[in-house]
């Protein structure tokens, strides 16, 4: 799944590090965001930024917005828009901005602001973002993690065949989560899901049937393969936690 062309984001905002992002920046989309799940709920608007390090290598290591970049670094927005997607790559697209990691997922001011930055957005079918996607975010995250002590997630965007923008930013095909947990009880619990990026649908998967079937969608380059019931569960949950505690606790 790795790309081309990748940059690996600490996703940093007030000089604190919030979570971690694989980004693609010739389809100028996020392979996956992985954050800690510790969700909140109070209301966030926040102004959208880009990252200034897949710019330029000395510019700041905190998310600027474009036009922060423009007045006070002299940076063009032309020369933002050769590595990374901007607002003007979804105006009138018929796309949502998807969040890979929403604000939802987080209880502070500042974890939610970070997430605001289009190394972490996809464009996402609209019902899908504001029906199904939203009712997974929100509501089976919270029933499936509500005995966890700590809740470890990834979540992903398989590339698609469309774009938007004139060819500038990639369609995924498929948008992608896996959580595992420790419980209060010291078990593991894991759970992953899937949905076709053109369907109002959520499929609920175990992490190893989602890891064959990435698998299969990055082999094949093409749709929706369906498993047979029955998947023996992979090795990915042992791989999932260790990976994404050290991404984070590095981080944070």
């Amino acid at each position: 799944m790795k790309p081309q062309n990748p940059a690996w984001i600490c996703q940093t905002l007030n000089n604190q590090r919030f979570f971690a992002t694989l980004y693609d920046k010739d389809r100028r989309i996020p392979v996956y965001s992985a954050y800690k799940y510790k969700p909140g709920k109070f209301h966030t608007n926040h102004t959208w930024t880009v990252e200034p390090q897949l710019i330029l290598s000395n510019l700041p290591k905190n998310m600027q917005t474009v036009r922060t970049l423009e007045h006070q670094y002299n940076i063009t927005k032309e020369k933002i828009m050769q590595s990374q997607a901007v607002n003007t790559d979804y105006e009138n697209s018929g796309w949502d901005c998807g969040y890979l990691n929403p604000n939802g997922h987080h209880n502070t001011q500042d974890s939610r602001n970070v997430t605001f930055t289009f190394t972490n957005i996809v464009p996402m079918n609209e019902k899908l973002n504001r029906h199904a996607w939203r009712n997974y975010e929100q509501q089976m995250m919270a029933n499936k993690s509500q005995d966890c002590q700590t809740t470890y997630v990834i979540v992903g965007a398989v590339p698609g065949n469309s774009s938007i923008s004139n060819g500038r930013v990639n369609v995924p095909s498929h948008i992608w989560s896996g959580a595992c947990c420790k419980t209060k009880n010291n078990t593991m619990s894991a759970w992953a899901a899937i949905a076709e990026n053109n369907q109002d649908q959520v499929w609920d998967l175990t992490l190893g049937q989602l890891e064959n079937s990435l698998a299969q969608l990055e082999a094949v380059g093409r749709g929706w393969l369906r498993l047979p019931t029955g998947v023996v569960e992979s090795p990915l949950l042992e791989r999932l936690k260790p990976q994404v505690d050290m991404i984070l606790d590095n981080l944070l």
